[in-house]
């Protein structure tokens, strides 16, 4: 199992698996982190649609598994299964259509901040030498291994807080763009897979 977090994310490349008296993790299990290049892209509906309607066809068509997302205002956590243990390339191509379909929106506009967001895509993708005009995700991932269970709930749980904590909502569950209504018996944006026998408790007032 490979956890990525990609600020875009957490990501599973396989299964947890259970054993007759505890849940087993396999080797390999990663926490990747990763960001727009410090723009507060999703701000706008419009960008932040273009990341769920991608998912959506990354479930269907990709072998994508989700087992918790949140998008703020510059980067994404989502945390998923590879099916097809095709990972890299799996993040590989969703960075690639998004960030060009956002660069897209942000062209054709109408977007106010249009010149200042491509500039500031431009100079990245200059300073680390791309051979691409804009560089909209950052190149640098931060990568921890998923040791236990508990662990993966506590990456669920912290994702799910991420708007709590930035004062955005009082209730994890109250955010739109996130998957913390889903685990509180609500429909979300995007179907959710859900873990078994949480280590947390989802519906105490100071998580979900």
């Amino acid at each position: 199992m490979i956890i990525k977090v990609i600020h875009v994310t957490y990501i599973f490349n396989k299964t947890l698996e259970r054993s007759e008296d505890r849940m087993t993790v396999p080797r390999g299990q990663k926490d990747l982190t990763e960001r727009v290049e410090w723009v507060d892209v999703f701000t706008r509906k419009d960008y932040k649609d273009i990341i769920i309607n991608s998912l959506q066809f990354c479930q269907k068509e990709k072998g994508m598994n989700i087992y918790a997302f949140v998008i703020m205002s510059n980067h994404l956590h989502i945390m998923m299964q590879s099916e097809k243990k095709e990972l890299s390339n799996l993040v590989r191509d969703f960075k690639k259509y998004t960030a060009q379909m956002i660069l897209k929106r942000i062209m054709e506009g109408p977007e106010s901040r249009s010149d200042w967001m491509l500039k500031r895509f431009e100079f990245a993708a200059n300073s680390h030498q791309r051979n691409t005009k804009y560089q909209f995700w950052q190149l640098n991932n931060h990568a921890e291994e998923v040791f236990s269970e508990p662990f993966m709930w506590s990456k669920i749980n912290y994702i799910h807080m991420n708007p709590v904590r930035a004062g955005i909502v009082n209730k994890a569950s109250h955010y739109l763009h996130s998957s913390a209504s889903n685990y509180v018996g609500k429909t979300g944006l995007i179907e959710i897979e859900l873990p078994s026998n949480p280590i947390i408790d989802p519906l105490k007032k100071d998580t979900i």
